[in-house]
């Protein structure tokens, strides 16, 4: 037996114990499911990383060609060697293509540890294979059928000599020689191109409709004579009444070797639909960027003295989602994405009031003092990082309940995902390139392809789905423009400037090169490669490319944030002081405004229309607005003369005095409300004007009415019988009515809902690699027998006295023995330690297991055994 062969691994767990700490930190990162908790050693390692769930976890984040691979192991012999899979991957004519990615699909299998073994003996692990290979229930993506030794299983001896010899085989003594006489027959291109040559023209076209699957047909109590051509020479295996089956060698001589149809050894490339100037896009998305900035605003600014009910379920009714829409003057998804960017970047909460309403939150205040730019990084980090999904609102929960802006149910763990990968697509394209959707999206199926789902990419699944919101949100908040990744949407990603790469930039570790020899992979392929030869390494390398960035760390993401806003900061307008008054009662700001004169014109104008120029129009309503907020005639007056370049306009002057004269001239208190008035002709008008009916008004004095509502209803009455009436407190001052008065208590951003366990960062995976080698060497640590041979996983059992004997020895000699322990929670361990000193009923000594100097009472100690001395 060669040296080789004694090498070879026996199991999975031996594979991983040949591994180096890199290696095992490559699947330990790529599969963090397995240290949650950490193992106790190799062995537990390996049954975890076999487990159905964790199998399907890795499996389903393989890329297409590596997912064919493994498919195509899963009907390969076991073991397979690798000149065996690339035969099944790249059929008898051979592909070029294809046997220069295989090397790169195997070593992904292999460092996720779905894969184990030498070149010439690859292992598809046994969980791996059930949910891979055919069965009726669960046909294989292959399109393949049974083996002839499977389909012939419950066959009569007699019945399968019947078939070897009408195929034109001898007779045997036994079924066993005579299903591997017949598969030998089905493996042989030579013999069954001549068997085939005699069959009916209509045979081979039933064979041809079975050949790339499904495998399984039905046929009559009495088949036809070409059906009985082909069941005669076991070409079809009957599998169960009426049903018959193509048999896997069979089908794959008829497609030439070939376990795919098509195989997919590169990625499909992303295509550009269009190219534009970079400066263009950098100002196209810097012009929505600021547009981004003003909708939240205006959002917020509605919601200001309390926005809309919250449902008893949560989130907003479809009724307040499409007034909001109305509002900001967009589609109803459009607004539920602004309502969701704003909550997620916590300027937005519940709150938490017995009538519980939207408001904006303590964090708006602070959000509007700081620079445009860094206002825009806020909500693009906050875009980037959330799971929740606004595209999802009006559609169904699994419940059949409709799913409502800012409400449950619209977390979506691979979204920040998708988002970052949409994004890391454009960055591979040239500077100020637009890609084409459809090739975004086929890049995607194929690094992430649905188990079970369409081939053809027809399926518009979850992830294509979140692939075009990403885009579209991309566009809308000024991360690309005009359809192109910007210069401050590439810095947000941590991407290097466009047409540069290198040590600046943030790319996922490809863990590997091809074999020698081997032709070069695609720059865009992903993954890593296959070792150069049986039992080599896993090397680990690491490239950086534009479109394998990876999501930034928090801190990573800060610098990042900066980035982005020091690069947009320039691009955007710069804030304006003043604007153009018309006579026409209307004022035109020609750009964006400086925040107290925005904030004032809000007050005292209603925005008209918005676009490059805002316009504002000056109403009587508008005007008792600002007199409302405790501004008088004289200060609007200089207010305006101050901040246009324009003279006053005369109507407007007179609107403002004719406001003023006539505002305050009623007063509204408590009583439950009254009005009163120093002109009682005045009162005597309202007393006889039909509209007050509904305000219950009755006469207490000449120059008081009193009235069954509210001070606030009566307030809202009286306004909209044109009257310009003021709110007086119980002191009889006159209240002013302020803006921003309603914020809710603080209130922290919704967290993101992650998809399983976060990948491990490198202080945890050195400690967890570190306690899974001390646990491994406990476990395997040679050692001389104690007594009766121990059963697997048995704690060694040896008196109390033979205990503190060896114990005493081994502080003497300072050898390390292997003991068992049972700690006080009753759950036992094995261990491998260096005694230091006994006494007191207490043994220290350095534990190997956890590297680090510990003390067990000797009573939890269940035996001791000694080391062998190899």
């Amino acid at each position: 037996m060669s040296p080789e062969a004694h090498s070879a691994p026996r199991s999975l767990a031996e594979a991983l114990r040949a591994r180096d700490d890199a290696s095992l930190a490559a699947l330990l990162r790529s599969r963090p499911d397995l240290i949650t908790p950490v193992p106790t050693d190799l062995t537990q390692l390996a049954t975890r990383a076999g487990t159905r769930a964790s199998v399907l976890r890795a499996l389903e984040r393989l890329d297409r060609f590596a997912l064919q691979t493994a498919e195509a192991l899963a009907v390969a012999p076991d073991p397979a060697s690798y000149d065996t899979l690339l035969a099944l991957m790249a059929g008898d004519a051979g592909d070029e293509t294809v046997a220069g990615a295989l090397p790169r699909a195997v070593g992904a299998l292999r460092e996720q540890a779905l894969v184990w073994g030498a070149d010439d003996r690859l292992r598809l692990v046994r969980t791996a294979r059930e949910l891979l290979a055919p069965s009726p229930q669960h046909p294989s993506p292959t399109g393949l059928g049974p083996t002839v030794q499977e389909a012939t299983s419950g066959m009569s001896p007699g019945r399968i000599q019947e078939i070897v010899s009408a195929a034109g085989l001898p007779s045997t003594h036994d079924s066993v020689s005579a299903v591997a006489a017949l598969t030998a027959l089905f493996t042989d291109r030579r013999k069954m191109a001549k068997l085939l040559a005699g069959a009916p023209e209509p045979a081979r076209e039933v064979l041809s409709r079975l050949v790339w699957g499904p495998p399984y047909g039905q046929v009559t109590a009495d088949p036809a004579a070409h059906l009985r051509w082909l069941l005669d020479r076991g070409l079809l295996l009957p599998t169960a009444p009426g049903t018959v089956v193509l048999p896997r060698e069979v089908a794959l001589h008829l497609r030439e070797g070939r376990a795919h149809r098509t195989p997919e050894p590169l990625p499909p490339a992303v295509a550009p639909a269009a190219t534009h100037s970079p400066q263009v896009v950098d100002a196209t998305a810097a012009g929505q960027a600021y547009t981004a900035l003003a909708t939240v605003e205006e959002l917020l600014k509605d919601w200001d003295e309390g926005g809309p009910a919250v449902l008893r379920a949560g989130g907003l009714s479809v009724r307040d989602l499409k007034r909001t829409a109305v509002a900001l003057d967009v589609s109803e998804p459009v607004a539920a994405f602004w309502a969701e960017l704003a909550y997620a970047a916590g300027l937005v909460a519940s709150d938490g009031e017995a009538d519980e309403r939207y408001a904006a939150t303590p964090a708006y205040d602070e959000w509007l003092e700081q620079p445009p730019a860094q206002r825009w990084a806020r909500l693009a980090q906050a875009w980037l990082t959330a799971t929740r999904t606004a595209g999802l609102v009006g559609g169904r929960d699994t419940k059949d309940r409709t799913l409502s802006a800012l409400g449950p149910g619209l977390d979506r763990s691979a979204a920040p995902e998708v988002r970052h990968r949409v994004l890391s697509l454009l960055a591979g394209l040239a500077q100020g390139a637009a890609p084409d959707t459809e090739s975004v999206l086929a890049r995607l199926r194929w690094e992430r392809p649905l188990r079970g789902a369409r081939r053809d990419g027809a399926e518009d699944d979850l992830r294509s789905r979140l692939a075009r919101w990403a885009l579209s949100e991309a566009e809308l908040l000024g991360v690309t423009g005009r359809g192109a990744l910007s210069s401050h949407g590439r810095a947000l990603l941590g991407a290097p400037p466009a047409g540069k790469t290198g040590d600046k930039a943030t790319a996922e570790p490809a863990d590997g090169t091809s074999k020698p020899g081997a032709p070069a992979q695609a720059a865009d392929a992903p993954g890593p490669a296959e070792p150069t030869g049986p039992g080599d390494k896993l090397p680990v390398h690491h490239h950086r490319s534009p479109d394998r960035l990876t999501p930034l760390s928090t801190a990573e993401q800060a610098v990042a944030t900066a980035a982005a806003a020091r690069l947009l900061a320039p691009l955007l307008p710069e804030p304006l002081d003043h604007v153009l008054l018309q006579a026409d009662l209307t004022a035109v700001a020609p750009g964006p405004l400086r925040r107290p004169l925005a904030d004032m014109l809000g007050v005292l104008a209603d925005v008209e229309s918005k676009g490059g120029a805002t316009v504002y129009r000056f109403t009587p309503a508008s005007v008792r607005r600002a007199l409302d907020a405790g501004r008088t005639a004289a200060d609007l007056h200089a207010f305006l003369a101050e901040h246009s370049r324009t003279p006053v306009p005369q109507p407007l002057a007179y609107l403002i005095d004719d406001v003023a004269r006539k505002h305050g001239h009623l007063r509204v208190g408590a009583a439950s409300a009254y009005v009163r008035c120093d002109d009682d002709a005045l009162l005597n008008e309202i007393l006889a004007d039909k509209r007050a009916a509904a305000l219950s008004l009755r006469r207490l004095a000449p120059t008081v009415l009193a009235a069954q509502t509210d001070p606030a209803t009566l307030l809202e009455g009286l306004r909209a019988m044109g009257y310009a009436p003021a709110a007086e407190s119980a002191e009889g001052d006159v209240l002013i009515t302020r803006a921003q008065a309603h914020r809710t208590p603080p209130r922290t951003a919704p967290e993101p809902v992650p998809e399983g366990p976060p990948p491990p960062d490198a202080t945890l995976l050195a400690a967890a690699i570190r306690a899974i080698r001390a646990g491994d060497l406990a476990a395997t640590a040679p050692r001389k027998p104690v007594g009766e041979p121990l059963a697997g996983g048995e704690l060694p059992r040896t008196s109390s006295a033979d205990t503190l004997a060896t114990m005493q020895a081994a502080v003497l000699t300072g050898d390390s023995v292997w003991i068992g322990y049972v700690n006080a929670d009753g759950a036992a361990s094995q261990r491998v330690i260096a005694p230091i000193r006994v006494e007191g009923g207490f043994v220290t000594a350095y534990d190997h297991t956890s590297d680090e100097v510990r003390t067990y009472p000797l009573h939890r100690i269940t035996g001791v055994a000694e080391l062998a001395d190899d």
